[in-house]
């Protein structure tokens, strides 16, 4: 069905919408931001460790909060986006922090049309990969900027969340890829009651279609973790088990909210 649309031009729409919602809600805390904290959440910053000296790509950096945060970490970083509001709202951010991130405003797979060079650490987090139809061409692209060496970090969605419908009162998809996902929904996850409606086209990835896409494109597995709470509270039915820790109420423990892993390029 991919054929019968450009899924890139309708979700491209939809984050131009979302941006404009998101840099004014609570949810990312602009005010907090710009007064110098980051954005960057307990499981990314162990797994990123040490990045002074640093030269990073941020793959689907929305409007640069965790871009502008590697960088201040002491990393040269550059951060790419499909939403051309999304980067200019990130470089307009960057200008009143005095950061020199670098941003860059392309669809993922064309990014060797806009960039040549490798980096020590490609990283990307959360709801990104379901944007995108392919990930062996995901994998390919990751492969090709990281330096021999250099490392992949990815933190997401654990799969298992998007079986469930919204309430999580039921298995509504499939864990694995069986095609394009088109819905319309009103409001956004930072904001529900915000005044926009959307349609966008998503896919599921399991865990597997991801290894499987890193391993087949140069990648060797360093580190595989699962965790049972979301660092945002960004699901319907949540309570907050701990400082930015949540949980469906009730389901509590029983299922993987969060994944996260650490790949070396060969």
């Amino acid at each position: 069905m991919t054929a019968d649309y450009n899924y890139i031009e309708i979700n491209k729409e939809t984050w131009n919408k979302k941006t404009e919602i998101h840099v004014h809600s609570e949810f990312y805390d602009m005010k907090s931001f710009l007064n110098g904290n980051t954005s960057l959440n307990e499981i990314e910053l162990k797994l990123i460790g040490d990045v002074k000296g640093k030269r990073i790509l941020h793959l689907q950096c929305h409007f640069g909060q965790d871009t502008i945060s590697l960088q201040k970490l002491g990393a040269s970083v550059v951060g790419i986006d499909l939403s051309d509001k999304a980067i200019e709202t990130a470089k307009e951010i960057a200008t009143q922090l005095n950061s020199d991130s670098t941003f860059i405003c392309c669809n993922i797979y064309d990014l060797p049309n806009y960039l040549n060079e490798e980096f020590d650490i490609v990283y990307t987090s959360y709801g990104t990969i379901s944007w995108l139809p392919d990930m062996d061409k995901w994998a390919k692209i990751i492969s090709q900027f990281l330096k021999p060496n250099g490392k992949f970090i990815f933190v997401e969605f654990h799969p298992v969340v998007w079986m469930f419908d919204d309430a999580f009162e039921k298995v509504g998809y499939d864990y694995f890829n069986s095609g394009d996902i088109i819905e319309t929904e009103n409001g956004t996850y930072a904001d529900k009651s915000a005044p926009i409606t959307q349609t966008s086209i998503n896919w599921n990835h399991s865990i597997s279609e991801v290894v499987n896409a890193l391993l087949k494109n140069g990648l060797t597995l360093n580190a595989l973790e699962e965790y049972d709470y979301s660092p945002y509270n960004c699901f319907a039915n949540t309570i907050e088990i701990e400082p930015k820790k949540y949980r469906i109420k009730h389901i509590e423990k029983k299922i993987p909210m969060v994944y996260a892993l650490v790949a070396t390029k060969k």
